[in-house]
């Protein structure tokens, strides 16, 4: 298995593959918040900036929310 090809996910139900949209769902397998990055389930690099780096190499630009409704106090 080459590095682009992560694991069957064991997890119920499956975590989505790195080309869906919601990929970022996955199970974080590798935490690691002071580097500012998690390692998920289906292979994805998420950064703590939303960024993504999937593992064919691609990357997805970070997602944050914009200036949109907040959280009543």
């Amino acid at each position: 298995m080459d590095q682009s090809t992560p694991p069957k996910c064991p997890h119920s139900p499956p975590c989505p593959p790195p080309e869906d949209h919601c990929r970022g769902t996955a199970r974080i397998v590798a935490a690691h918040p002071e580097q500012g990055w998690n390692l998920l389930c289906n292979g994805v690099l998420e950064f703590e900036d939303t960024g993504q780096l999937l593992p064919d190499g691609s990357m997805v630009a970070p997602h944050r929310p914009t200036g949109g409704a907040r959280a009543a106090a």
